[in-house]
Order: structure tokens, then sequence, then C-alpha cells
């Protein structure tokens, strides 16, 4: 292809040459033109020649130069030879007409040759030549540097080699994107130089090489080498806590290349775990939970980056909160909650009474006692990431109670008297002890509890357990409560008896009043002749004669139960409290089995009845004869006839006679005189009232009437004269 530069030479040189073959004899100025481009490519070995021509002058001389340096000089027409220079005789020449030739033209002569005539007398003139000498382009490769790129470094160089060739012109590619020359990237012969790189340069690179002969290209693939960033750690499951026995794994990851090897770190165990890092904890426990620090490395670059995590793994406490109010010096009140155990423990608080306090598994706060605490309900609040609890406690002063009288016999045979006062109180009661006026220390016979709501009295003689009252006094912050004891002697308050459908066993029960001093009982009996067998198997024979012991129980019985009784027969029962030796009186008699007779309320009865019985019957006889011999008086006055009945009943009374009253009770009348006495009593003013066993006679015997007075009943309009009323039971 011949260019428009070289065409405007072409046709200057063929003008010049026809202008001195037509004015030859008018110029004189040597010119020299060049017969073809002054630019030439050839390929290494071919043949080239750099052409020339020279008008104005015959026969000048000629000089060549490679770049400073002369190569050669003639004269042209000479007869003598070219000069040329020893060292290049293989390959440069010259011709008749100056223009100077390369034989296989090597590389080395790529320059810029010019060349110069002169002629005496004349000017000098010159052209120059650029000639480059080409080989094709074979085998190129392009190398990444034995350093690899590493984020963050100086500089990264890329460079190409080939086997042979000469480049005229590289371009370099990053992906499909040609790379232009800037602040990150620069081409230094052969290199690509890329400065401060960074993982955003990761990618493959491409060198285009090309000459007029050949065009070559030639990639390779770039890793930076970076990370690893700040590590991310992250737990899963995800929870802001975990509990003790949950399984769970931490994962610490981060970007880098290559891949890094985390390392974690707790307390002075260190564990390597390959990436992504993943960190198992199965089952885990109180003693697991804390600071994790987990170190990211690249292992390439050496770079080394570090984050942590704490995890909490909690405990919940033990039970439930508790609280409690407790006694300070017998003035105060100290509110006392907790909640033991857990991790974290639990944070407790009073809201009612300090809002601002509050603790870490255990909180007291101490107030003075006050009316306002009496019966007031304080709530205890316990938090725990777990779990949420609370409880509420109440003071009060100490309520009324009854003393419990216990007795026991000691090993030593002693008998050993129990008194507890236990009173409702929060906090719990004090108990103060004293006998009579002096105060009970504890020392021998006596003996106070550690909680002091229990006194225990030893001594060998019922008697001394009498002497005095004891008295204990229930007392905390917010009051107290007093109660006095008289202790008895044994014995029975009451007593009862059942008897089975069959009538052959019978339960005797019986009750001891709440201070008597009872150690055992015996269980008697009174019938006719008997074995009988007690609970614990064992037979005692007896007589009918009186009572004998059939049974013997602790001091803690109730009741007793008597086998083999023969229905047909009569018992007696009783029981006899006793202290050690000393017994007390016996319980009322129990009978049982047919005939039973008065019961002990109808025998009492008949007791006091009979002495007023016989004051009645005498009360009723002097009646009797009073209202006779009045009646008799009258016999002068004038008289009304009267009715057989009251004639029978004025003579009634002298043939009566008390009915005689029998030991085992009252007998029933005679119906006869039963009858003939109520007659009498209803013509007389008697009125008779039947009540069960007991008759209760009311007598109203009128005074004596005037001379005026009739036999006959009154008018019914004359005033009733004033009565005398006895009544006896």
């Amino acid at each position: 292809m011949i260019y428009p530069d070289e065409l405007g030479r072409i046709g200057a040189f063929c003008l010049a040459f026809l202008l001195a073959f037509t004015f030859r004899g008018a110029s004189c100025e040597l010119v020299v033109s060049p017969l073809g481009p002054t630019l030439l490519h050839a390929l290494v070995g071919d043949n080239v020649t750099l052409a020339v021509s020279f008008t104005g002058a015959p026969d000048p001389v000629v000089l060549w130069s490679m770049g400073d340096a002369t190569v050669g000089t003639w004269v042209i027409n000479s007869t003598a030879p070219p000069d040329i220079a020893n060292d290049r005789r293989n390959v440069l020449s010259m011709d008749a007409t100056g223009s100077l030739s390369f034989v296989h033209v090597p590389l080395g002569y790529t320059s810029n040759y010019t060349v110069e005539m002169a002629k005496s007398g004349l000017g000098k003139s010159s052209v120059t030549f650029s000639l480059k000498v080409f080989d094709v382009i074979q085998n190129v490769a392009l190398n990444e540097p034995s350093g690899s790129a590493r984020e963050g470094a100086a500089r990264f160089t890329l460079q190409y080699s080939m086997q042979r060739g000469v480049v005229e012109q590289q371009t370099w590619f990053f992906g499909a994107t040609e790379i232009q020359a800037n602040s990150h990237y620069s081409v230094e012969g052969s290199s690509l130089v890329i400065d401060r790189p960074n993982r955003s340069d990761t990618g493959r690179y491409t060198v285009l090489l090309k000459n007029p002969f050949s065009l070559v290209t030639s990639g390779v693939n770039v890793t930076v080498r970076y990370g690893p960033d700040e590590p991310v750690l992250e737990t899963r499951p995800a929870r802001p806590f975990y509990l003790e026995g949950d399984s769970l794994s931490v994962s610490c990851t981060a970007d880098g290349f290559p891949p890094p090897t985390a390392e974690w770190v707790f307390g002075t165990q260190t564990t390597v775990v390959a990436y992504p890092g993943v960190l198992h904890l199965p089952r885990v426990q109180t003693s697991n939970g804390g600071l994790y620090v987990c170190t990211l490395l690249n292992a390439e670059t050496g770079v080394k980056s570090q984050n942590n995590l704490t995890l909490n793994i909690y405990a919940r406490p033990a039970g439930h909160s508790t609280c409690s109010v407790h006694s300070v010096n017998d003035v105060d009140l100290q509110y006392h909650c907790q909640w033991p155990g857990g991790t974290p423990p639990a944070r407790l608080s009073f809201p009612a009474l300090n809002a601002t306090r509050n603790g870490v598994g255990n909180l007291s706060t101490i107030l003075p006692a006050s009316h306002d605490l009496d019966g007031k309900t304080v709530t205890c609040m316990a938090d725990h990431p777990v779990e949420l609890s609370n409880c509420s406690i109440t003071a009060g002063a100490p309520r009324m109670f009854l003393p419990v009288v216990t007795t026991t016999v000691d090993p030593d045979g002693k008998i050993v008297v129990t008194i507890d006062c236990l009173s409702v109180a929060s906090p719990p009661a004090l108990v103060l002890w004293s006998k009579g006026s002096e105060d009970i220390a504890g020392t021998a016979p006596h003996q106070i509890s550690g909680d002091t709501a229990q006194l225990q009295i030893r001594d060998y003689i019922v008697s001394n357990f009498l002497l005095q009252n004891y008295t204990c006094t229930c007392r905390n912050p917010l009051g107290s409560q007093r109660r006095e004891i008289q202790l008895e002697g044994p014995s029975i308050s009451h007593s009862g008896l059942f008897t089975n459908h069959n009538g052959t066993i019978v339960t005797l029960t019986w009750e001891v009043p709440p201070t008597s001093i009872v150690t055992g009982f015996d269980v008697q009996m009174k019938g006719p002749n008997s074995q009988s067998r007690n609970l614990s198997g064992t037979q005692k024979r007896g007589s009918s004669a009186g009572f004998h012991t059939i049974q013997q129980k602790p001091g803690r019985a109730r009741s007793a139960d008597i086998f083999f009784l023969d229905p047909k027969l009569t018992y007696g029962f009783r029981v006899i409290p006793k202290a050690r030796t000393t017994a007390g009186q016996p319980s009322v008699v129990q009978t049982a089995g047919p005939g039973e007779g008065l019961s002990g309320s109808a025998i009492a009865g008949l007791a006091a009845g009979i002495p007023c019985g016989l004051l009645l019957l005498v009360l009723l006889g002097g009646l009797i004869y009073m209202c006779v011999y009045l009646r008799r008086n009258k016999s002068r006055q004038t008289r009304y006839p009267k009715p057989r009945a009251v004639e029978k009943a004025v003579t009634a009374p002298a043939e009566l006679t008390p009915h005689p009253l029998l030991t085992g009770g009252l007998s029933s009348p005679d119906s006869n005189r039963l009858r003939q006495v109520v007659f009498l009593m209803q013509h007389v003013g008697v009125e008779c009232c039947f009540f069960g066993r007991f008759t209760v006679f009311h007598l109203a015997c009128f005074l004596p009437q005037t001379s005026s007075e009739r036999s006959v009943a009154l008018p019914a309009f004359v005033p009733a004269p004033p009565v005398r009323t006895a009544t006896i039971v």
C-alpha cells in the first residue's frame, strides 16, 4: 500500500529529474532524493535497498550513516569500490546510484539511516531513512511472578515472554476490556504493572502482541490474595441465651482468599477449625458460657483478623422463690426473700417496701415493727431471664391459742409432762415460760425446746406437777398472747359404750381433760365369771364380786375393744386413769347386756327425788288432814247434799299409806291406790303431773271459808280466795 507522503516524494523526485535534464546547464545545486518511502519494514533475512537519486552535480561523494556511525562512503562512478565498515561488509553494499542495500538483513540493523552527498563547490544534500527489521512473534507466554498478588501490596507486575519475534505494538486486556494507562495500571516494557492491587483485580489478563508480519495473544488468570475481613460470628439456633443441656454451634466466617482457618479460644482452651470455622457445642453447661474469641488466618498472606462473641448459658434457679419474715431483737421485722441457685442469680426486690433496693439471689430488708405491717401482705418479685417468680409473706401478731398437754414416761421412770404453746404468728412467736411468779430458765426439772414453744417437766411424783400454775407468753414484735395452764391429776371427763349388733363386742370410749396428767388407763369390767381377751391376745379371769382390770392402755389411747361377751349376761365397764402408779377417779360405769337397769342420770335423779318425795307425802298428809278438819267443823251449818264421790274422797286419805321406795329404783304404785289419790287430789285442789319417772305434785288448798260459805261451789261472780301453792319434785 502506497501512502500519500510516499507518492508526494516520488512525484517530487520525478519532477526534479526532468528539470535537471531540461535545464542542465542552468542549475548548480546538488539535490539528493529518495526513490521510495523513507520508512521501511523488513522481515529478518530479507534483502532491502534504501534507493536514492541525486541531481545538480556529477559524481558526488556519497556517505551513509547508521545512526551516528558512518557505515560506508564512495564517490559515484569511481573505479574504487565503496568503503564499507568492516563489521558490516557481509550485509551492506552500495550501487552506482549511491543507494544502500542490505543482504539478508538481521534484526540488529533496525535504525535510522542517513545518506549525505557532497560536491566540491556545491552544498550538501541528505536524506534519512528509517528501517525496522522484524521477526515473526512465536511462543508468547504471560506469567505471574513468583510473588502472588496480595491485596494491599505496593505493586503487582505481569510480564510476557516469547521465544522469538519483534513486537511493534502490545495491548493489555482485563477480561474483555482494554486496559488504559492510569494511576492504577501502567505498562513498562514487556510488563503490566498494577499499583496497590485489590480483590477486584482478580480475573483474566491478556496481552496482544503484533508487528507488520505477525499477531499473537497470551493470557493468564490472576487471583489476588486478600482478607480475611472482620469475622462474622453467628450461633445456630439463634437465641439470646441457652439453657443447660441445649446443643448449639457457633460459626466464624469472613471474606478472604484463600479461605482462612479459624482458631477458637475460650478461657485457656484453643480449638483450630477448618473453613467455615464452625464450633460445635453439644449439651452445654453453665461452665461453657462466656467469651469466645475467633481468630481467622490467611495462610498465604499471613493476615489475621479477630472477633469475639459472648455465649449466655443460663440455669433456672432451684424450686421457686420463698419469702419469710423474722424478728430482729424482738423490735424490728426482717423481710427475707431468696431464690437460690441459677445462672445468673435471680434479681429480687420488695416493691411495696423499697422500690429502689434489690438483691441477687438473696434479699433482706429490716423495718421497725408497726401496726401498719400487722396483717399486711408483702410480695417479693424475683426476676430471672429464664422465668419470673414471686412469693408473698404476711406479718402478724400472735393469735389466740390453746396449750396442748401430753404425758409420757421416760426410760428412767419419770413422768414427762410436755406443754406446747403454739400460736399462729409471723414471724414465729418467742415463748416465755413462768411458774407462778418465777420465770423458767430451762434448768432441771424443766427443759425448753430450741424454738421455745415446748416445755417439758420431769418428776416422779404427780403432786409436784400440781403445786403452781404454768404460764406461757407468745410474743413477737407485733404483739403477744398469754395463757395459764393448771395441770390436773389423772381423771376422765367423759366415757361412752358402743355394742355391736350381736352384743358380743363392746367398744368403750373415753376422754380426759386437756390439762390432765395421764400416762395410762386400766380398763375394768364387772360381771359374771368370764375369760376376757384383750387386744394383745392375753386372757384375764375375773369374778362377779367386783371390778377387775381386763386391759391396760397407754396414755394416748381413747378407746378399748372387749370381745367374747355373752349377750345374755349383763356387764359393767369403767376406766381408771393413771399417772404411773397414781390412779385417778374411775369413770362412770357403763353397762352392757339385758336388764341394764337405771342409767347413771336416772340414779342421780332418784337420789335427789326420794327425800323430796317423802317431804311431799308429809305435806300432802298434813294438808289433807287440815282440809278434813275444817270441813268437819262446818257440819253444824246447813249443807246441801254432798255427792257420794265427795264423801269417798274425804274419807280416802285415812286409808292411804305411802308406797315404800325400793333401793333398786322407783317401782310403779298400785293402780287402785293411784286412782284414789288422783281423785282425792282433784277434789281438794291438788294437781298432778307425770314426767317420766318423776311425779310433780301441785297442791292448792282453799283457806277456811266464812260462816256464810256453803260446801258447794261458789257462784261464778265471787272472787277467788287467796291460795297457797307448793311445788315439790
